[in-house]
């Protein structure tokens, strides 16, 4: 029995282009992901100035050499408990009331109104800028997008 290569999947864009995105993930692994987690398109953790500070086989490594919450087979009672500490008792000293005088009641008296003097004010005539018509777009040749994704891979 032959074994045979892997067949490329190529995907058609709605503009009819045909596009082979595993070509397009190797060629963009090394450029930092989007978003706030620090990494490559591969998952290697990065630093300052996009440099790899941990790659990503170390990072599932790390993650896969960690123990999970376990379960204990020992039972609850063999643990020893900590004595419940009991609250000191507070001693109340009982006082004579005093007889509160009313407090005295406060008025106050109106500010009067600040009244602002009327100021005219003596308006220009404003010079008024021709306004531009429009203009119609020139060809740019700066790609965008998808188009500028897909330029160097064909």
């Amino acid at each position: 029995m032959v074994a045979r290569a892997p067949r490329k999947r190529m995907y058609r864009t709605m503009q009819g282009r045909m596009v082979d995105i595993e070509k397009l993930r190797a060629a963009n692994e090394s450029v930092q992901a989007v978003g706030n987690m620090n990494v490559n398109a591969r998952g290697d953790v990065l630093g300052a100035g996009g440099q790899v500070i941990t790659p990503k086989a170390d990072v599932i490594k790390k993650y896969y050499e960690q123990p999970k919450g376990m379960v204990s087979d020992t039972p609850v009672k063999g643990k020893p408990m900590p004595a419940p500490k009991a609250e000191p008792v507070k001693t109340v000293q009982k006082m004579t009331p005093v007889a509160s005088k009313p407090a005295p009641k406060k008025t106050v008296a109106p500010q009067p109104k600040k009244v602002e003097p009327k100021v005219e004010t003596v308006t220009k005539p404003v010079e008024s800028t021709p306004v531009e018509t429009f203009k119609p777009k020139t060809e740019s040749t700066a790609k965008k997008g998808i188009d500028a994704a897909l330029d160097g891979l064909e």
